[in-house]
């Protein structure tokens, strides 16, 4: 069989019968696991968070189609836009106002998506690209999420999200264990000074389990065909490998593998954000090479950047790199000269 230079293979073409919206469908089936665990240990802020961003995504997704000129139908409900929603909720702080998700769901549909064309023309991921704006213009407003034991009822959550009481959010929030964790090393503190607190006891249990349900959403979706293995295993092997090598350079400065394998959203990552498919390389080498790079920037950034998680700006960066990557992946053709 032919293949093409992007490694496609040569006409006819049989369709498989899937869909844009069946896809979609699948996904959220996939994410609800990881969405209840997260409920669970964090509190109903991240129910309110993921309905506030896909509401706005809905919202501005309508607005940019009207002003387009294209049908509603067809593409408000295609579920691209309910799945931005729903990983960008799951981004944000439980207890962030508002404001924040609607302000990042609105730049994700205008500005990253159909700035650029639309569904399959987007550069970037559009929902990392909206929690990156939240990122560096409004840090001191996303560090709000719940402190370990700390209370967080219903009425508490609306308070703090709908600024009714802001006092209640530095009663309730605290860091969490990546940022526990960066904070102390920052301070010159050991690791097994660390352990002790907080962020450990975070890590071994909600953080854990939160990641779990995202890896068994993932292998299903793996084992529906609807993402590529080399993405997440890229990912994951790209992560352990940098991780372990800090660590075995000095196990005390640098935290474990396993701490970023459960810690932060590595699996959310692996096996939903870097696997988008239009912004995201489509050689199967291209795609290991992305995940490899992906996971080995998470830890980079873990440990000497500004950000106690690197999931997105790692996967942005690497959005952006992924012509280059497909351009020195693509399988060479029988016949033809290689010109990369």
């Amino acid at each position: 069989m032919q293949r093409d230079a992007d490694g496609v293979a040569s006409s006819p073409h049989i369709h498989s019968g899937a869909s844009v919206a069946g896809v979609m469908r699948r996904v959220l089936a996939a994410l609800a696991p990881g969405v209840m665990v997260s409920a669970w240990f964090l509190g109903p802020g991240v129910l309110l968070q993921i309905g506030i961003a896909t509401v706005a995504a809905l919202a501005a997704e309508a607005a940019m189609l009207s002003v387009r000129g294209l049908a509603m139908r067809p593409f408000l409900f295609d579920g691209t836009a309910i799945v931005a929603g729903v990983l960008l909720g799951l981004a944000m702080p439980p207890l962030a106002p508002w404001w924040l998700a609607s302000l990042a769901a609105v730049f994700a549909m205008v500005v990253v998506k159909h700035a650029h064309g639309g569904v399959g023309h987007n550069l970037f991921n559009p929902a990392m690209a909206g929690y990156a704006l939240l990122l560096v213009c409004f840090p001191y407003a996303m560090k709000s999420w719940p402190a370990p034991g700390a209370e967080a009822w219903a009425a508490d959550v609306l308070g703090a999200v709908f600024l009714v009481d802001t006092a209640k959010v530095d009663a309730v929030s605290g860091a969490t264990a990546l940022s526990f964790v960066r904070d102390g090393l920052r301070g010159m503190k050991m690791l097994a000074e660390l352990r002790p607190g907080a962020g450990a006891s975070l890590l071994g249990g909600g953080a854990a389990w939160v990641n779990l349900a995202f890896l068994g959403g993932g292998l299903a979706l793996l084992a529906a065909r609807v993402i590529r293995w080399q993405i997440p295993a890229g990912f994951i092997a790209g992560l352990l490998a940098v991780s372990l090598l800090l660590y075995l350079g000095d196990a005390q400065r640098h935290a474990s593998p396993l701490f970023h394998l459960m810690g932060g959203a590595t699996m959310l990552g692996a096996f939903f954000i870097a696997t988008d498919p239009v912004s995201s390389p489509v050689t199967p080498r291209g795609r290991l090479v992305f995940g490899l790079l992906v996971g080995a920037v998470v830890v980079l950034i873990r440990r000497f950047g500004q950000y106690p998680d690197g999931v997105a700006f790692a996967v942005l960066l690497m959005n952006a790199a992924a012509p280059l990557i497909d351009r020195h992946t693509r399988p060479r053709v029988y016949g033809e000269r290689d010109t990369r």
